[in-house]
């Protein structure tokens, strides 16, 4: 009785270690975050980068990583939840600086179209290099029925089935080649998209269509908020709410990755053959990750038009694609976590250091080679699945 009781102790006491850790950790994270979005001083930028750098190669390398690991799966839903908080505490300090929350907002909202990608690609093995077609056809659709005064909420989540119903269209071409060919398939989809776009005055042709704010149950996104004597930025609205999307869309994925779903789209990936042998339908596991990855990326689109107030066809061009797809390679294939550094990366460093901003599509181009030779799992790679009685893990 004695051992057990010692034993119990020493659990709870190295459970109660592991969350001060998890806790730290965020904090640490979310100080960094906002000294990395307030900040305009190119000379402390890079000292951000060097910092958060030399922390990613010398972590790793510390014999404390695997216990803080575990630490985070063990109490993974308090992480969640205290990222989120971390997040939504940078979003408040951050209150009377419009800027630095329209990035912090475009890095959430960009996260969640790169969230569908990773279902497609990092969990069923689709390559889709047409994810700014997708999110552009959520943006659209908003557009056009918040132009017919329909509710913003139905418009949102209408951008999102839009988008999975035009991806159908591609499933058969999807389901009848594999490899280079499925992915030149989605890349010829991407350009005919914004050619549509360019040539068909109907959604504005070149110009674009304006857009109102979003106004949710009587709740305008686009006014100041007011509390006490100080106004904040109307993008802490913003903020919150591609806040909620992003987690929802995190939690989404996890899910259907930990589910039967999930393993069926592993096996896909890993041995499409030995898949079908063992009697899972090929066809049907691909066309539920190409239709849930594109609603995601439609109903990112729709918020993001929305918060923007303009759209025009160059916002959804095949470089646009490319961007999405460097994110989702850099942060991790599988790895929806992963995504949230390499976001910050391709979407916020080169709006902080102007110099590089007409070479961005170059940076994300080396990014891309550098992250295929020397890192292929990327900045956070996905843990192998573990198989115990019963659960997926």
């Amino acid at each position: 009785m004695r051992r057990v009781a010692a034993t119990d102790r020493r659990a709870r006491s190295v459970s109660a270690s592991g969350l001060v850790a998890v806790v730290v950790g965020i904090a640490a994270c979310g100080a960094w975050l906002w000294a990395f979005l307030a900040t305009d001083r190119v000379w402390l930028v890079a000292a951000l980068l060097v910092v958060a750098a030399i922390a990613f190669v010398l972590v790793p390398r510390v014999d404390a990583v695997g216990a803080y690991r575990d630490a985070f799966a063990r109490h993974r839903r308090v992480a969640v939840a205290l990222s989120a908080l971390a997040v939504l505490g940078v979003g408040v300090a951050l209150y009377d600086q419009p800027y630095p929350l329209l990035m912090l907002c475009t890095v959430l909202l960009f996260i969640v179209p790169c969230i569908g990608l990773t279902i497609q690609t990092g969990y069923a093995g689709i390559v889709n290099f047409a994810g700014a077609a997708f999110f552009g056809t959520g943006a659209y659709t908003a557009a056009v029925l918040a132009s017919r005064h329909v509710p913003h909420l139905a418009g949102i989540v209408a951008g999102g089935v839009v988008a999975a119903l035009v991806g159908s269209l591609l499933i058969l071409p999807m389901l009848r080649t594999r490899g280079y060919y499925a992915a030149l398939v989605t890349i010829a989809f991407g350009i005919l998209f914004s050619t549509f776009l360019e040539v068909n005055n109907a959604l504005g042709g070149p110009q674009g269509l304006k857009l109102p704010g979003i106004d949710l149950v009587g709740w305008k996104f686009n006014r100041d908020v007011a509390v006490g004597g100080e106004r904040a930025s109307f993008y802490v609205n913003y903020v919150v709410l591609s806040l909620a999307l992003a987690l929802a869309a995190f939690v989404f994925a996890r899910r259907v990755e930990r589910s039967w779903v999930g393993l069926a789209f592993d096996a896909v990936r890993l041995d499409e053959t030995a898949a079908a042998a063992f009697g899972i339908d090929i066809a049907r596991a691909k066309i539920l990750a190409f239709t849930l990855g594109n609603f995601l990326c439609g109903i990112a689109g729709a918020v993001y038009s929305m918060m923007q107030g303009f759209i025009a066809p160059n916002n959804f061009t095949f470089g646009e694609s490319l961007i999405l797809v460097s994110i989702v390679i850099l942060g991790g294939l599988g790895n929806p976590l992963g995504l949230v550094p390499a976001a910050l990366v391709i979407v916020v460093v080169p709006q902080k250091l102007q110099f590089i901003q007409e070479y961005r599509f170059l940076l994300y181009g080396v990014l891309v080679i550098l992250v295929v030779l020397f890192r292929p799992e990327g900045l956070l790679p996905r843990r192998a699945r573990e198989y115990f009685a019963g659960t997926l893990r």
